[in-house]
């Protein structure tokens, strides 16, 4: 199986480095990060860690993962899966094994890691995120019939799964957008648990009111837009 992880980071220099040297380097071919116009060393430090890093000066969460994405595919070999996991450090990168499993075991197409499921140190996740989580899952499990328990930025999929979601969302609806498109087309969909703790830094989506509304604005629509 050829592995690639992909990292979009947004100015993430204090973390980045933990991010790369936690992922386990014998299963995996590259570790990618998508650098989405960062002020600060982020690319620097992650390229000294080890990992490739792409730029993406558009800012948004969603085009940097298709930057990252985009990078794996042109590869000589194209990846069998690829993983993604946020630069900030709240997820634990060395349970990437526990995230692969369902696929490997041919169980599964697509594998949220869950925080629901999973500890999470107080602090870590902020009310909203916690009550925007609970709506968006409500709401495709409502509408699409599959259930989730969390749009965790944590995941594995398939390349072939993957390339059936034709993924376009530049910013804020691209976690929710996988999941929705994933009942859509019918996808063996699994849940793991996942460990979460308080991010190094501020977050630039949910450490703010305009970005908190802003995320939750564009999670809604993009649930809504694929009825």
């Amino acid at each position: 199986m050829i592995i690639d992880v992909i990292i979009p980071a947004f100015n993430e220099e204090q973390s980045i480095a933990l991010v790369v040297k936690g992922l386990d380097y014998s299963i995996l071919r590259s570790i990618i990060v998508a650098d989405n116009g960062s002020s600060d060393g982020t690319a620097l430090i992650a390229q000294e860690a080890g990992a490739h890093v792409v730029k993406e000066p558009n800012k948004g969460y969603g085009a940097a993962c298709l930057a990252g994405v985009s990078f794996s595919l042109q590869q000589h070999s194209p990846p069998d899966i690829l993983v993604f996991i946020d630069g900030d450090y709240s997820d634990y990168p060395e349970q990437l094994p526990d995230l692969l499993q369902p696929i490997l075991d041919g169980k599964a197409d697509l594998v949220i890691g869950s925080r629901a499921l999973g500890k999470r140190d107080r602090g870590a996740m902020l009310p909203q995120q916690i009550f925007g989580n609970w709506l968006a899952t409500t709401l495709i499990r409502l509408f699409y019939g599959y259930r989730f328990t969390d749009l965790g930025p944590f995941r594995a999929i398939t390349r072939e799964a993957y390339l059936r979601l034709n993924m376009i969302d530049r910013n804020f609806g691209w976690t929710v957008e996988m999941q929705v498109k994933a009942a859509k087309n019918k996808l063996r969909v699994a849940e793991v648990p996942v460990n979460y703790r308080v991010r190094i830094g501020t977050s630039k989506v949910t450490g703010t009111l305009k970005g908190s509304i802003l995320a939750g604005y564009k999670i809604l629509l993009t649930i809504f837009r694929y009825l």
